[in-house]
């Protein structure tokens, strides 16, 4: 049986492909469109998918898309009556709506001479991410929880997944949302861009949570364990807000109301400095996100019983909060998917129709290597077809075969200071590079977060860098233990251990860590044990290979890279290509 799912007309389009309920395939649209958080019809995703499976559209038996427009449809009819909202309001989400409808359409329009004759299925969206960790994790029985900013009417859902069923017992309705409280703050910050919420959680450490007090007159606690925001301060849910969610990046108009800036003051703008105020802003809104969510977290926990977690939704992508849940809360372990947000949500609405024809369970996410592979011959011809423009540069290459010299030679460039672009395997599915499309670099280098924006990056200086570290050595490294191997969660860097690897040690001694095995990635979990025998340090500063924009896809984006930038050295596979010079190793 072969299932398609689909997130689309969404932030992070994309589209995922089962057979017989074993992930085959799982990809981004920004990936091929070079547009970060792209939105609308996947369909090079999709084509992706049936290349990498070797298949047609004809051989599909099911679509799965995450979005329901039936779902919650007389909590929708109680606010169009009882808020009586903006009539511009409604006529857009009824647009948004009719796109979504087309989605049988589309398919069949966007693959010219194929044939879908399959069954169409709608998700409600917060099952879809319910699914795409629960489903997708290690628990036979676990509490769920989605959190998010709007899917269907509600922003949040949680309740008790146990075999291949999933019982939701709770939302959290339209308008309120923990979402959109974080996002509207963020805009408030002078962070418009779609996503830009991981800024805030970068510059919290900075501040002091002096705003407290006002962030609880903005989110307030309910005794169930939800949650309700103040809605004078906002505008989403009784006027239009300008947004964006087809064939480019997404686009959002202010959340916000005037009220909120009478609360905090004058809003930062772009381009306006950062003040310690600021700073005391976005610790207050991320200490109020947490006390949230912890809230709503606890309240499930005593609820169900349960001590195992499956955590999914964009709020789930809030690394820093994920790595205090077991602090936190009455939960000791806790799943996160790779692809947390609505990327995920196209494994999420497949799993759930595979599940709801009566199939078992067999599958386990433990990687997220799930894009197209590059293999020799094709990296080869590359090269010779960019010849020119490699000998123009001064660069040179060379060919090592055996991966244990590859990883030592790349090792030793890396104990010298070198910044390498690392190019292996399949493509990751999620925001993370997680060492396949990866720029690595020595994290004991204090000054080497400041070489990496000067020579590539460009970041705001307050963002941190993060490390990839041997699964079996996390305790020894950091407070917390467990397998964190998607970045998903942000751990505190043991006191006496934090001098040792200055470059990936946040302000706060924390370090959003990712854990590496050999059984999901014995390449680059070779690497770094090759750096650990040179240096005793078993770890590597791991950051996405691009140049603000999504990581490179194919061998040409790394290579383009590269070449436009400081890096150092380019692994591409079993070849090395060397800036001028740097062969000498």
């Amino acid at each position: 049986m072969i299932i398609l799912g689909l997130n689309a007309f969404h932030a992070d389009s994309s589209a995922a492909l089962l057979r017989d309920g074993q992930l085959v395939a799982a990809v981004e649209e920004e990936r091929f469109r070079r547009v970060k958080h792209w939105a609308g019809f996947p369909a090079k995703s999709i084509a992706c998918c049936l290349d990498q499976a070797g298949i047609t559209l004809a051989q599909v038996d099911h679509i799965a898309v995450n979005q329901d427009n039936g779902a919650n449809l007389f909590r929708k009819i109680g606010h169009v009556v009882s808020r009586r909202p903006n009539l511009n309001l409604i006529l857009g989400r009824l647009r948004n709506r009719r796109g979504r409808e087309r989605l049988p359409q589309l398919v069949v329009k966007e693959f010219p001479g194929q044939t879908f004759n399959g069954r169409f299925h709608r998700v409600e969206h917060h099952l879809a991410h319910l699914s795409s960790s629960f489903h997708a994790s290690p628990f036979d029985k676990a509490a769920v929880v989605s959190v998010d900013g709007f899917g269907d009417f509600a922003s949040a859902a949680w309740g008790a997944g146990d075999g291949t069923n999933i019982g939701v017992e709770g939302r959290v309705y339209f308008p309120h949302s923990l979402g959109i409280f974080y996002q509207a703050l963020t805009q408030y910050l002078g962070f418009p861009r779609y996503g830009d919420e991981f800024k805030v959680m970068g510059l919290a450490p900075y501040g002091l949570p002096s705003f407290i007090g006002a962030m609880r007159e903005i989110v307030r606690l309910k005794a169930d364990g939800g949650y309700a925001l103040n809605l004078d301060y906002f505008r989403h849910h009784r006027e239009p807000v300008d947004y964006q969610w087809a064939n480019g990046a997404p686009e959002f108009g202010d959340l916000f109301a005037p009220a909120l800036e009478t609360l905090l003051g004058p809003r930062r703008r772009p381009d306006d400095p950062l003040e310690d105020r600021h700073h005391d802003i976005a610790r207050s809104m991320q200490d109020m996100y947490e006390e949230a969510f912890f809230h709503l977290l606890t309240a499930v926990a005593k609820k169900s019983g349960l001590t195992d977690l499956a955590l999914a939704g964009g709020c789930a992508m809030n690394s820093v909060a994920n790595g205090k849940v077991k602090r936190k809360t009455p939960f000791r372990r806790v799943y996160v998917p790779a692809a947390a947000g609505d990327a995920g949500g196209a494994i999420g609405a497949a799993l759930t129709v595979w599940h709801g024809l009566g199939n078992s369970r067999s599958f386990v996410m433990q990687h997220a290597y799930w894009g197209p592979q590059f293999f020799a011959d094709e990296i080869a011809r590359l090269l010779s077809q960019q010849q020119s423009r490699i000998a123009q540069a001064g660069c040179t290459i060379e060919i090592i075969p055996d991966e244990l010299a590859l990883c030592r030679r790349v090792a030793s460039a890396i104990t010298d200071g070198k910044i390498v672009g690392w190019f292996q395997g399949r493509g990751e599915w999620g925001p993370r590079a997680l060492g396949n499309r990866s720029i690595l670099c020595d994290p004991r280098r204090a000054d080497m977060k400041t070489i990496l924006n000067e020579r590539i990056k460009r970041r705001e200086s307050f963002r941190p860098f993060a490390p990839a570290i041997l699964e079996a050595d996390v305790s020894d490294w950091f407070e917390e233990n467990g397998a964190v191997p998607f970045m998903s969660q942000v751990f505190q860097i043991r006191n006496e251990k934090r001098s040792l690897i200055p470059a990936v040690a946040h302000i706060d001694g924390s370090g959003r860590l990712q854990t590496v095995s050999r059984r999901s990635n014995p390449r680059f979990h070779r690497l770094i044990e090759a750096f650990r025998d040179l240096t005793d340090v078993p770890m590597l500063l791991n950051t996405s290979f691009n140049e603000n924009e999504p990581m490179v896809w194919e061998p040409i984006q790394a290579l383009d890279c590269f070449l436009r930038t400081k890096m150092d050295l380019l692994v591409l596979g079993d070849t090395i290509v060397f800036r001028p010079g740097e062969n000498a190793l």
